[in-house]
């Protein structure tokens, strides 16, 4: 799938160029999570009119906790944050609806604020996902937030079912080999519809064996109600938040369960509170073309004809995946994925051209390192667990389970809007959560926050994976004088660090409380 996770991840790069469960047992529990009537928990549920169920007030031991905060361990493949960071856990409920019962630990990451005399509290970042790393990725972006840094404390999170907070596996680094080798991902035949499904199936039977008591707990709702303990543990009267990508849609759904608790927020590359699973895909296949005609244009290239040129090799590709001087071959699969990847920064532009122009010479060795990338696969063949913690999130959020006669109903749609990446989207609308083993959680998610302070909602016009439209939605749901629109006229995945404009008016926000005009457009 293309995801907002990497987008959360590659944003916060761009700016520089596993948990335990207490009270039963781990979150690797082979034990598979009852399938008929799992949903992710009364915490997650809503009345006929919207508004979320009431919920048991959290024990004195959950909210008195007093975070331990230590020297932090390196991050697995990754080197030590460094001296100045120190990481703890908050435990939370596994399900709110039992506040009492078994907990979940929320791995956390801080570096205090420079000035503590002027010290305005902590400030939360999310980058994306569902299933990106904060704990991982914070203190390799935090250079961008060093006036921030100076009167806030940084502090980033796991949030449940990633990484350090009871992170979800699903499968063995070879079984992701073997995925992504053997599964066609825009299915010509009855035989690769089949083994489409079937993966995706698999995928979903892989996740309960692994992390069936934790499985259907990991949805958007239950992590905003984790950000809210934590902002209280922290001794924040109101939350500061800072949301990337899929960022903003958790910082959406926490000013719509707690809008009296909305301090400086901040929503950059905003995902669209309005769009289901099918509309989320039609966005991408809109957003990655755009980007991709934006790329073509800026290459000198018509971008009709760009894309038909694309579109060919990728036809050539699926009829005879292209050697890249190792044992690994370059399929259409990995191809779209190579494209993508460097869609999200203009920064990386011109390494797409030179990765076609190798693809074109009858070599992928340069797509399939930048698939690689996207994949979260190292050198070694291990890949990361972020696209597992993203499909249970994500799975665990959604309702939508569409079939595979559904997504091919979409495919004239999604072709006309995308020859390169239309097929490969509208598939994956079926492929996602294929006979998932748990209920999703809503259609679309609330973000309506009517009492809430201004949060501030930045859109880039060539976002290719959170297209621009969204954010004017977003600006919409929040409601009158709460959502403040801000768009950013350019290219990429996030303004914030790539324009000055946006930049600026971020850490006025965040600094002296002041707002910019709703509407303000920075080019």
């Amino acid at each position: 799938m293309v995801s907002y996770a990497r987008a959360g991840a590659l944003a916060a790069a761009a700016l520089l160029l596993t948990g335990v469960l207490a009270g039963c047992e781990d979150g690797t529990d082979d034990k598979p999570a009852e399938r008929a009537d799992v949903s992710p928990s009364a915490a997650a549920s809503y009345t006929a009119s919207g508004k979320p169920v009431p919920l048991p007030a959290l024990p004195a031991s959950l909210t008195s906790q007093k975070p331990d905060w230590n020297t932090c361990d390196a991050p697995e493949g990754e080197a030590s944050p460094g001296p100045d960071w120190r990481c703890a856990t908050v435990r939370v409920p596994l399900d709110y609806a039992k506040p009492d019962g078994a907990t979940i630990g929320i791995a956390l990451i801080r570096k205090q604020a420079g000035d503590a005399g002027r010290r305005l509290g902590s400030m939360l970042f999310n980058f994306g996902g569902p299933g990106g790393s904060g704990v991982s990725i914070l203190p390799r972006a935090a250079g961008s937030y060093e006036k921030l840094n100076t009167r806030y404390d940084l502090v980033g999170f796991d949030p449940r079912g990633v990484a350090g907070s009871a992170g979800v596996r699903c499968r063995s680094d070879q079984e992701q080999e073997d995925a992504a080798r053997k599964v066609d991902m825009t299915p010509d035949t009855a035989a690769e519809e089949a083994a489409f499904m079937k993966d995706g199936a698999d995928f979903g039977a892989g996740c309960e064996r692994r992390s069936g008591k934790v499985l259907p707990f990991v949805g958007t709702t239950n992590a905003a109600r984790d950000l809210d303990l934590i902002r209280e543990v922290l001794g924040d009267r109101k939350l500061t938040y800072f949301g990337m990508s899929y960022g903003t849609e958790l910082g959406g759904t926490y000013a719509h369960l707690f809008p009296s608790h909305v301090g400086r927020t901040v929503l950059d590359a905003v995902v669209d509170p309005t769009a289901d699973s099918v509309g989320h895909a039609r966005n991408q296949a809109t957003g990655f073309q755009r980007a991709l005609d934006n790329y073509l244009k800026d290459r000198g290239q018509d971008p009709a004809a760009g894309t038909r040129r694309i579109a060919r090799l990728l036809a050539r590709i699926d009829r005879k995946p292209l050697p890249t001087g190792t044992s690994r071959e370059l399929n259409e699969s990995l191809a779209i994925t190579g494209i993508v990847m460097p869609l999200y920064s203009k920064d990386n532009w011109p390494s797409l051209t030179q990765a076609l122009d190798e693809a074109e010479g009858g070599r992928g060795s340069m797509l399939l390192q930048l698939a690689d990338s996207y994949n979260g696969r190292d050198g070694k063949g291990h890949y990361d667990t972020e696209s597992h913690s993203q499909r249970a999130i994500s799975c665990a959020d959604s309702k939508a389970r569409p079939t595979a006669a559904e997504a091919k109903a979409l495919l004239p749609e999604f072709e006309k809007l995308s020859p390169v990446f239309g097929a490969f989207l509208a598939w994956d609308t079926a492929g996602w959560c294929s006979d998932w083993p748990v209920k999703g959680e809503h259609d679309t998610p609330e973000a309506s926050a009517p009492g809430a302070g201004p949060i501030l909602v930045v859109g880039t016009t060539g976002d290719p994976a959170t297209p621009y439209e969204g954010a004017r939605k977003m600006a919409d749901e929040l409601g009158r004088g709460v959502g403040i629109l801000l768009t950013n006229k350019g290219e990429g995945h996030g303004a914030y660090g790539g324009n000055t404009c946006v930049t600026s008016a971020v850490d006025t926000y965040f600094l002296d409380g002041k707002v910019p005009a709703d509407g303000k457009t920075c080019s």
